[in-house]
């Protein structure tokens, strides 16, 4: 049998292949779609603000766990919002700290002059991926925020923490169908945070949401559309759905044959493999998407971890032609 250079470097098959949400590693595929730190607000004294390719910031302050933890707890807005950040970004599980992040998505200090709570959206996108279930009653209380982007990061979270308690709660975000989720003219973002709920209820399998999402497929927002494509395909298996974003694929934004990308591999769309090697954008995330394309079919078409099938090796070659 045939084994790629991707394949030794992957995780031992015997183990899980990813620690992300859901089908094909969505945890960390689905960072550099939609996340969104903020930066304006990031640490006053940085000179400027630098990220990396999945959009967090990568230089600050060195911490210890209890420096951050106590920091989250203190006085100072700029160092609370960046100890949420790095409490989350490193994934942090020390007694105290889902309870800290839990207080501070009801924190009132920290407001921007048009009224967001930055704080709160980091500390929402922190316990999302810090994957503990008492953070979900909390969370589902954020989806009823006046700020619009505490909103969007605690539906992404919740949909990382698979709960289903949160279903019918992400669904009345979708309240009002395709005729409440018109653009507002001179707003940056839509009535509600769309593309977050319909992925989240993807995630989480929610079948009876479909009859909600659907309409969606036909959104004037392209980013809203491929959200609805991918719940869609999560829910149905029915692979129009994965079609219509291999089609994005060729479209003529960078950005959005990027989101496209990260959309087929959250759900490890096989088919999609070759049109995502030849999609013009980074190799890096090309290699992201054919990640969990092929951790998908691993971990669900392999019922032998020892064995790998013809397609699982064919998407490791595709890898290996990009590194």
């Amino acid at each position: 049998m045939h084994f790629s250079k991707t394949w030794f470097a992957l995780t031992p098959p015997a183990a899980p292949l990813s620690q992300g949400r859901g089908v094909g590693g969505e945890g960390w595929i689905h960072g550099f779609k939609n996340r969104i730190w903020d930066d304006q607000h990031f640490f006053g004294y940085m000179q400027q603000n630098r990220e990396n390719l999945e959009g967090e910031p990568v230089e600050g302050p060195a911490l210890t766990i209890e420096q951050a933890i106590a920091n989250l707890q203190g006085d100072d807005r700029g160092l609370r919002y960046y100890a949420a950040w790095w409490l989350g970004r490193f994934r942090v599980r020390e007694a105290g700290v889902v309870e800290a992040l839990i207080a501070a998505l009801t924190d009132e200090s920290d407001r921007t002059p048009d009224g967001g709570y930055p704080l709160r959206r980091n500390a929402a996108r922190a316990l999302g991926k810090l994957k503990d279930p008492q953070a979900v009653p909390a969370l589902i209380d954020c989806l009823d925020c006046d700020d619009f982007y505490v909103r969007e990061a605690a539906a992404e979270s919740l949909g990382m923490l698979g709960d289903p308690v949160a279903i019918p709660h992400l669904m009345k975000l979708l309240a009002g169908g395709m005729a409440a989720a018109m653009p507002i003219p001179g707003c940056p973002h839509l009535p509600q945070p769309y593309d977050g709920a319909i992925e989240a209820l993807g995630t989480l399998k929610a079948t009876e949401a479909v009859e909600l999402i659907e309409p969606f497929l036909e959104h004037p927002v392209d980013l809203v559309q491929y959200a609805a494509s991918r719940a869609m395909y999560q829910l149905t298996q029915k692979a129009v759905y994965g079609d219509r974003l291999i089609a994005a694929l060729e479209g003529n934004k960078l950005q959005l044959r990027r989101a496209a990308l990260s959309d087929l591999g959250a759900v490890g769309y096989l088919p999609a493999a070759d049109a995502v090697a030849q999609t013009l954008a980074e190799n890096s995330l090309k290699l992201i998407a054919l990640k969990g394309i092929l951790e998908y079919q691993v971990r669900n078409n392999s019922p032998d971890p020892s064995s790998v099938s013809d397609a699982a090796i064919h998407v490791m070659n595709l890898m290996d032609s990009l590194l």
